[in-house]
């Protein structure tokens, strides 16, 4: 069968910490990765978030004597509107592909003008609705993080897109746990297939696991599309270092993601490869004396021995042989042929 390449996401986040040279190394990173897009986060601190709002537990962890709230976070991670022709230029240069998440409808407007080739809703915005219906209108396609969410409000979102005329071949739905790293335990995976089945869509996975094997695990599962953190170096100061990759390990992550998707990609026949073929009669079996046999000798499966290589009768074909007459003298260890016996 025919196997889409899965779209590589390399998330960058706002593991860039509000330095455009991290955000610029970033990109050079994930190009020399292999991945087919660098997604940054576009937002305007005061449109997404209450100044009063507190951190979550992740954020409060992994930003140990920080700001204590998510606007005096957010408001050091936003991206400056003169940093998106230069990370674009630079995406060009290095052959890979610009992405950001816009998380309010001016952000969106703004990641439109700039022609991105499709919009990723995050999972915080699964239940805002008059999100959906402002990035659904773009008509564009659409990648959709449902983590937190049941299957009920990932429907509920799925009606208000589709309303709004997005149609169903437009649209990836990606399994995603919200945890900062998540637990193995909570990984769910099976669930992406249940998104699949119920839900009829494209789906895929947003990891927040720590390490590489999730990923590829969902490779294997039928993911399209696999969403992935990463940084420069994992204790850097940030919400979202602790739980991302180190470039090296994106690197591993796109190369184990290329080759399993190689490995999926046969025709689903059980048959002998084209490389294995070669190796037939070197690895079977044929049988032969296991002592000196004279001519008009009956055999028995005493008589019988089963050696490499495998280039003449069949241990499988046994049962025929027993009971035939050898017709030549032959010693121990000769491998017998139909010719030889009646």
């Amino acid at each position: 069968m025919s196997v889409k390449p899965v779209i590589i996401i390399a998330e960058a986040g706002v593991n860039h910490n509000g330095d455009i040279n991290k955000a610029l190394e970033l990109i050079d990173v994930a190009a020399d990765a292999g991945a087919d897009f660098v997604k940054f986060q576009t937002f305007k601190a005061e449109k997404i978030v209450n100044p009063t709002a507190q951190k979550a537990v992740y954020q409060k962890n992994n930003m140990k004597g920080d700001e204590d709230t998510q606007f005096g976070m957010l408001k050091k991670l936003e991206m400056g509107d003169d940093w998106y022709p230069v990370l674009i230029e630079r995406c060009q240069k290095k052959g890979i592909k610009f992405l950001s998440t816009g998380f309010d409808s001016e952000s969106i407007d703004f990641l439109n003008k700039l022609n991105i080739p499709f919009y990723k809703i995050p999972s915080g915005e699964l239940t805002n609705k008059p999100y959906l219906q402002h990035i659904a209108r773009k008509g564009k396609d659409l990648i959709l993080s449902t983590g937190m969410a049941n299957l009920e409000e990932v429907k509920a979102a799925l009606e208000v897109i589709f309303l709004e005329g997005i149609d169903k071949n437009q649209l990836t739905v990606l399994h995603c746990n919200t945890e900062y790293p998540t637990p193995m335990e909570d990984v769910n995976l099976l669930a992406m297939r249940q998104i699949a089945e119920e839900l009829g869509v494209k789906v895929g996975y947003s990891d927040h696991t720590l390490g590489i094997e999730v990923p590829i695990a969902a490779v294997a599962l039928g993911a399209w599309v696999i969403e992935k953190h990463f940084t420069l170096d994992r204790g850097l100061p940030g919400p979202d270092h602790a739980a991302s990759l180190e470039p090296i390990e994106l690197k591993s992550m796109v190369q184990a993601i290329r080759n399993i998707e190689k490995a999926i990609g046969g025709n689903g026949i059980k048959e002998p490869s084209q490389s294995e073929k070669k190796n037939i009669l070197i690895a079977r079996k044929s049988l032969h004396l296991k002592r000196e046999i004279k001519k008009g000798d009956v055999l028995s499966q005493d008589d019988l021995i089963s050696l490499r290589p495998g280039d003449g009768i069949s241990p499988m074909e046994i049962d025929y042989i027993i009971g035939k007459e050898l017709l030549l003298d032959l010693p121990k260890g000769a491998k017998i042929s139909m010719e030889n016996l009646r």
